[in-house]
């Protein structure tokens, strides 16, 4: 009778759970929302290339608070809200809008296993946009500026002598009126221009660990050699602490390497498995940190060997290679936008759904476009075989063409505030990604959307990380600097300028709309380049463009982008719905234009 008390409650707990939340509004919702169970929202581990066994996921149901800017925590909070999904979002079963003038409070009480006893407890958040205050049983224990990257604190002397905890967030996110990093988020929506992001964005968990643990692991391969470069940083440079990195194939140690933290070590690997898109091979790797013989930290991660460079084909055109052969980059323009989720995707399943209804169109490539996504999506990636390239989120933006000078709208120049926030966040997001091999180029910025300083942003970048190629200005403001010479042109492809010592690619093109009754954002004016009235008609339009662009494959450009991947809220010139429910050109057609695209360049 008491063990059928217990499932009575249990039951009733979850009911109640359930009761709490669900999604806010009547705006479009994907087929993932209606599985979501917020008692295990997202529940896979968020970091594949730092993975522990011991974790625990934070998300789920968090009190939350709307509060004027610079007022103490509040002594009431507003209701449920549900993590990781941004205020604005339905998802978040609130739908709310904050403002710059206001900050967004959120509570919650954890507590720590009993098996975690006598070890240090990080937190860690996937990401806040955009300044995030964090506090532990009403003690500030440290802040981040950053919205689209992740941060941790060692929150272990903040513990001691409870067992439930106060967990609080305060969070402020000027959007459209401040400097930082935004992408697309205004506080006024319109066109091509989309909703706001406030907030928890990404998973939270906790993590049991030594004092001296492992933070971040890069690798950087070179098939020539047969050799894999990997630096571990850990928690403490005790210089009696030894990191081994193991790089297993299939379960099988074929490489071992140790030395201090920091420091580049070098494993070697006969002819290995090369990563491309048609065989995406990738190798274990276990990293461990060791203190006086005993291992005090290991985690698991992943590698894979591949080269992405530049050379002169036998037509003396300048050709993006992957392991040094030429490949044509064709991919969509992809926003990473959710009608249910804004930024955040429904489930992990709905974000690998978009990376391979990619693949199933026949393109190799993506254009991750003003937006970072979670570390498990550029693990899809790498898993699946797709190429990134990488854009920072524009930010500080006066769409001004001047090709000498940047202009902020205002006739004002940036800070050097923003400047400055500017590089920390690149810096974080180039760390981010810098061990995927998906992730071949980095762009710094897209058209005139505040670039400043371009020679200078390029030159760092390729500094930072020369094992990729640098696009330096997607499609304006061009300068002589960096790899890539990218144009944007709209509907249709065009080649109307040509650098013979860079790259060429047209970086946008398309926009081919069609508006699909009962799957529009809004019931205005929806936009695209072009429109057409059916399936039939967008597909012999791109078939058509497709056509139009395997020409120019031959006299010069590398790569292309087609905008985009999906509708996104007022945008209707996805390949597919807002809310992924409808394809909207005939499969099998675009996946022979494609192809044929992409095996241009190899005939």
């Amino acid at each position: 009778m008491k063990k059928l008390s217990l499932v009575i409650c249990a039951c009733l707990f979850i009911v109640s759970t359930h009761a709490q939340w669900s999604p806010a509004g009547d705006k479009l919702k994907t087929e993932w929302a209606e599985k979501i169970d917020p008692q295990n929202v997202l529940p896979e581990y968020p970091r594949p290339l730092i993975e522990r066994n011991q974790w625990s996921n934070l998300n789920g149901l968090w009190e939350y608070a709307v509060a004027p800017r610079g007022m103490a925590e509040p002594a009431g909070f507003d209701g449920k809200i549900l993590v990781p999904f941004a205020i604005e979002s339905s998802l978040s079963g609130v739908m709310k809008e904050v403002g710059d003038e206001n900050e967004l409070w959120y509570k919650r009480e954890f507590t720590i296993p009993s098996a975690w006893k006598g070890k240090n407890i990080v937190l860690n958040f996937g990401a806040v946009d955009w300044k995030a205050d964090v506090f532990i049983n009403d003690i500030m224990v440290g802040s981040h500026k950053g919205g689209f990257t992740p941060f941790s604190f060692d929150i272990t002397p903040f513990l001691a002598g409870k067992s439930n905890h106060k967990l609080v967030v305060r969070v402020w996110d000027p959007t459209d009126k401040g400097y930082q990093p935004r992408g697309k988020q205004v506080n006024k929506p319109e066109g091509i221009w989309y909703t706001p992001v406030t907030g928890i964005w990404q998973t939270v968990w906790l993590e049991p660990v030594s004092a001296n643990h492992i933070t971040a692991i890069k690798t950087i391969p070179c098939i020539e050699s047969g050799s894999l470069n990997v630096t571990v940083a850990t928690s403490k440079c005790n210089t009696n602490d030894i990191v081994e990195v193991k790089l297993l194939d299939k379960g099988r140690v074929i490489a071992t390497a140790k030395g201090l933290t920091g420091h580049e070590l070098r494993l070697g690997v006969k002819n290995p498995t090369l990563w491309d898109t048609q065989n995406p091979y990738l190798y274990d790797l276990k990293v461990s940190v060791s203190s006086s013989g005993k291992v005090v930290d290991e985690v698991k991660s992943y590698t894979a060997f591949r080269k992405i460079s530049a050379k002169r084909d036998a037509n003396g055109l300048m050709r993006m290679q992957l392991n040094n052969k030429d490949l044509f980059h064709f991919g969509p323009l992809d926003q990473g936008w959710w009608p249910d989720g804004l930024y955040t995707a429904p489930t992990d399943e709905a974000l690998l759904y978009d990376i391979k209804k990619t693949k199933d169109w026949g393109f190799n490539m993506i254009r991750k476009h003003v937006k970072v996504e979670p570390a498990r999506w550029y693990y899809h990636c790498d898993k699946e075989g797709i190429l990134v390239w990488q854009d920072m989120p524009s930010g500080d933006m006066g769409n001004q063409w001047a090709p000498h000078q940047y202009n902020g709208g205002t006739d004002k120049k940036r800070t050097q505030e923003s400047i400055d926030n500017f590089y920390r966040e690149w810096k974080e997001i180039m760390d981010l990604c810098m061990s995927n091999p998906s992730v071949v180029v980095w762009v710094p910025f897209n058209e005139a959307w505040g670039q400043f300083d371009t020679e200078k942003a390029a030159e760092w970048t390729k500094t930072y990380d020369p094992s990729r190629l640098v696009n330096p200005a997607s499609g304006g403001n061009h300068r002589p600097c960096g790899d890539i010479l990218d144009l944007h042109n709209y509907p249709g492809p065009r080649m109307f300028l040509f650098d013979a010592e860079r790259v060429n690619v047209l970086g946008e093109y398309g926009g081919i709309g069609l508006a699909l009754e009962n799957h529009l954002w809004w019931n205005k004016r929806n936009w695209g380049y072009v429109q057409f009235k059916n399936e039939n008609e967008v597909t012999a339009e791109y078939v058509k463009y497709a056509g139009e662009l395997q020409d120019m494959v031959k006299r010069g450009f590398s790569g292309a982008v087609y905008t985009q991947t999906t509708d996104v809220e007022g945008e209707v010139n996805g390949l597919m719905t807002y809310d992924r429910k409808k394809i909207k050109i005939n499969e099998a057609d675009v996946r022979k234009a494609n192809q044929a695209v992409i095996n241009e360049l190899t005939k």
